[in-house]
């Protein structure tokens, strides 16, 4: 054995973390030993491992999970920066996690005062028939702003793909309410006059291939709310707020709850309009306007 290799026990002593916190490190590959007697199964560490154990302590006391906490040490291993934007990418995760829970506290509020539905102002429009190609799966609430990214960035990179353009803003339809404790069936749409024809492939090849699907969404009369930037973490509150608003007015509803992302979701102030938050009407259509603005979409789409 070398003679600067310590025990797990001496390992702990310099550390200050327990053996079962080491052996917990050891056996998820975070902290392998520098050596391991063959015969005896003895695990030594050297010098590098006890700076790697101070440094996975202080990432766990900043609450990273060590599924984080690796990708941080070896993004460090190749680059200092890189350590630190990944440890600075987590913690912006957390600031946003934080404010939707803010938001959600702040409306969990209003409902219990009686004003929950009061803080949106809801109005109809009228949304043409579109072509879609999108992009479905069952998700909760943990799972949910991943798949909207990564629906979103299949979807555009498969219109560029194939040489399609959108319509109008992408947008996710949801079937169910999504919450921690529960999934439901989310659609993420991307809105394309080349999406489908006569045989449900457009001219350009765009179809029913790989995750990809297409159809036709009906012309519909649409009860909607506008979001700005900084109030995108309230998209519950939203959805509450115009069902509300339908039920009250003795509306049918003409199909699942959607939600419309607007080409600067990425780049908007806190005070820019970039998201809706619509429900279908059982209504006739009065007009062939189209409901949301037209353009494109930004690549990695999310939605708090």
């Amino acid at each position: 054995m070398q003679d600067d290799t310590i025990t797990i026990g001496e390992l702990a002593a310099r550390t200050r973390l327990s053996l079962k916190a080491l052996r917990l490190y050891g056996a998820r590959g975070l902290l392998p030993p520098a050596l391991v007697d063959p015969r005896t199964g003895v695990r030594r560490y050297g010098p590098a491992q006890v700076e790697r154990a101070r440094r996975i302590a202080l990432l766990r006391a900043a609450g990273l999970p060590l599924a984080r906490i690796a990708a941080v040490l070896d993004a460090a291993e190749s680059d200092g920066d890189a350590g630190e934007r990944e440890l600075l990418a987590y913690w912006r995760e957390r600031e946003a996690e934080h404010a939707a829970r803010r938001e959600a506290v702040g409306y969990a509020r209003e409902v219990l005062a009686g004003r929950g539905t009061a803080v949106f102002e809801v109005a109809e429009r009228d949304v043409p028939e579109q072509h879609v190609l999108f992009v479905r799966r069952h998700v909760d609430a943990a799972a949910l702003p991943g798949f909207l990214a990564e629906a979103s960035g299949l979807l555009l990179g498969r219109l560029r793909e194939v040489g399609a353009c959108l319509s109008g803003p992408l947008f996710a339809v949801y079937h169910g309410l999504v919450g921690e404790d529960c999934e439901a069936l989310v659609e993420v749409c991307a809105p394309t006059p080349d999406a489908v024809g006569p045989n449900g492939v457009g001219p350009h090849g765009v179809g029913p291939h790989g995750p990809f699907a297409v159809r036709v969404e009906p012309a519909h009369r649409e009860a909607y709310t506008a979001l700005a930037r900084r109030r995108t973490a309230a998209m519950a509150a939203a959805h509450d707020a115009v069902a509300a608003w339908v039920a009250a007015r003795g509306y049918g509803r003409g199909g699942p709850n959607r939600e419309v992302y607007h080409p600067n979701w990425a780049t908007a102030g806190p005070q820019e309009h970039v998201a809706d938050v619509a429900v279908p009407l059982a209504v006739a259509v009065s007009g062939a306007g189209s409901g949301g603005p037209p353009g494109g979409a930004d690549d990695g789409l999310t939605t708090g």
